[in-house]
């Protein structure tokens, strides 16, 4: 008999119910540690040396790199033993992805081949479809691309005009159309196309690439320049029927819950590049000597490293967090479906750690130029390559705008759905605050949670109450309650990770999370006259202050403890 899933395993359960335990990096088991470290090693002897030559156009390396990483098992972490993979738990590939960050092209290369082409196939593909691509796949003999984008359907992506029409003599499926942006097109052998059947039943093909795909030029990028980025055009190509994937007409299926996959890993990848950030910045600022003394003794460098360190170990805590409740979830099941559920039962998760992985590493990048000052605007310093290469992260798979609409869109559907008791609480809530307790609590930094997790409770159910239908179109309203719950859920992992570890982590935990409290109280005040008016308005704003009140912190002693912490261990505290 299944037990029963608590309330805190559930996808959005934390709003409502404090967790037990969470999973972290500290409960890694060898095969897993053993695998970064593989990774690692790949990332500087292999890529590394490569990597100046593939920014300036030779491009066709990364498949050679792609065979080289199949030999180590690297590309096939997720895929079934039967088609030649390794079928390891999702917090596996997370760690990959993590370790290749800071290859910047090449980490994009990896994974658009292993996640955005592979899994369509792994989870939706008939047998005859796994047994023809996927054992070359895992080996890197053959590389993968996926077309979603189009140039008139970005984030908007259900909108495409990529048409399909079956050939008279029902063997065929014609596909035309332009898709834009596609990651590996250049070198790519298959490509994952999304298109509409007669114009209406979005549904996705495995397209070879001698079916008659053609290609644009190169893009000239930002950042990520070791990269393949085309357009992918497709006029009067002829893929046989067999090659429809998955379901006609149910394309949306695969590619939100592909996207879902992509957004955690971009996250956990996000944190990896933080990392490195961190590491290349704190050595810099010990060897830079200015006015007679290295500038890591100054006081605003080290406000930065302490920041840069801070807000790498809260995401790094929330992406570890989600993958444990990810691989708990879908346990011994081996069957695509039961996957495919488990992730998606965390899909408000992983747009959280999608938002806050990429917005940490846009952080870092950007305070480790300025650590650097002139030099971190010269190619000859890795972090200029980071700074350009990490712009791309709050773009990919769904804006980070995009993203703050479906966390809490994603939760109200749930508790409308009678998947979540938020209105529940939320009702609860109203009752509390009429009679409030001014009991000093125990723990102060859980109590503050707790806080924080009613505030959000009140301000969605008076968004609701006061929008209703229209709540939608109040985007500013959502996006200001999704930075409320990323800060909640963030700073709840870093918490009770830190609660194990202690140390540094524990001044760095309660450093976020009383920032997330003063955050909180400016976002609340500047919405609730926006939700409530007259009296009630008065009333709202002083359970504002009441739910965000923080002990008193001397956060400039906190940071210089955290910097100190920092500078000793050359870069981020708690090691890669």
């Amino acid at each position: 008999m299944t037990q029963e899933k608590k309330l805190w395993q559930k996808g959005g359960g934390w709003l409502l119910e404090a967790p037990e335990r969470v999973y972290t990096p500290e409960d890694f088991d060898p095969t897993i540690r053993e695998i970064a470290k593989t990774t690692r090693t790949f990332a500087e002897k292999e890529v590394l040396p490569l990597l100046e030559r593939m920014e300036h156009g030779e491009l066709e390396l990364n498949r050679g790199l792609l065979r080289k990483a199949g030999e180590l098992g690297l590309l096939g972490a997720e895929t079934p033993e039967e088609y030649g993979g390794l079928d390891l738990p999702k917090t596996v590939s997370t760690v990959i992805a993590e370790n290749l960050s800071g290859l910047g092209g090449f980490a994009v290369t990896h994974g658009a081949h292993t996640t955005l082409a592979m899994l369509p196939i792994i989870y939706f593909g008939n047998e005859e479809q796994k047994r023809k691509y996927l054992p070359r796949m895992v080996t890197g003999e053959l590389v993968g691309a996926y077309c979603l984008t189009e140039p008139g359907a970005g984030s908007d992506a259900l909108s495409g005009k990529t048409r399909a029409t079956l050939s008279e003599d029902g063997k065929y499926y014609i596909l035309n159309g332009v898709k834009q942006f596609i990651s590996n097109a250049g070198f790519a052998d298959v490509f994952i196309v999304f298109a509409k059947i007669d114009g209406e039943k979005f549904t996705a093909f495995i397209v070879e690439k001698d079916f008659g795909v053609q290609l644009g030029p190169e893009e000239k990028k930002m950042g990520i320049k070791s990269s393949s980025t085309r357009q992918v055009i497709l006029e009067d190509v002829r893929v046989p029927v067999e090659n429809v994937l998955g379901e006609i007409g149910k394309g949306h299926k695969i590619a939100f819950n592909i996207l879902n996959v992509g957004r955690y890993k971009l996250g956990a990848g996000s944190i990896g590049g933080a990392k490195l950030a961190l590491e290349v910045s704190t050595k810099y600022a010990k060897e830079r000597v200015q006015f007679g003394k290295p500038i890591a003794e100054f006081g605003l460098i080290q406000e930065k490293l302490a920041e840069m360190a801070t807000r790498i170990f809260v995401g790094e805590s929330a992406v570890y967090r989600t993958m444990g409740l990810i691989d708990e979830a879908i346990g011994d099941k081996k069957g695509p479906e039961a996957v495919m559920a488990g992730i998606e039962e965390y899909a408000v998760e992983a747009s959280i750690i999608k938002v806050l992985g990429s917005e940490v590493l846009a952080y870092a990048v950007d305070e480790g130029v300025q650590i650097h000052g002139g030099y971190g605007y010269i190619q000859e310093y890795p972090i200029e390559r980071a700074y350009r290469d990490a712009r791309i992260n709050r773009i990919f798979e769904g804006t980070n705008e995009i993203n703050r609409l479906l966390i809490p869109g994603m939760l109200l559907r749930r508790a409308m759905k009678g998947e979540l008791p938020l209105v529940q609480a939320a009702t609860k809530l109203q009752d509390e605050l009429m009679s409030p307790s001014f009991e000093e609590p125990e723990d102060q930094e859980a109590a503050l949670l707790q806080n924080l997790k009613k505030l959000a409770l009140m301000l969605s159910g008076l968004g609701a109450l006061r929008f209703q239908q229209r709540l939608e179109e109040e985007e500013e309203l959502l996006a200001a309650a999704a930075d409320l719950l990323i800060d909640i859920y963030a700073g709840e992992s870093a918490l009770l990770r830190a609660r194990r570890l202690g140390g540094v982590a524990e001044k760095m935990a309660r450093l976020y999370l009383y920032q997330a409290a003063d955050r909180a109280q400016v976002r609340a005040n500047q919405v609730v006259p926006r939700l409530v008016e007259g009296d009630e308005q008065g009333f709202v704003l002083s359970a504002v202050r009441r739910l965000t009140k923080r002990p008193p912190l001397d956060f400039i002693a906190l940071r210089r403890e955290i910097a100190r912490a920092v500078l000793e261990a050359e870069g981020y505290p708690l090691g890669r």
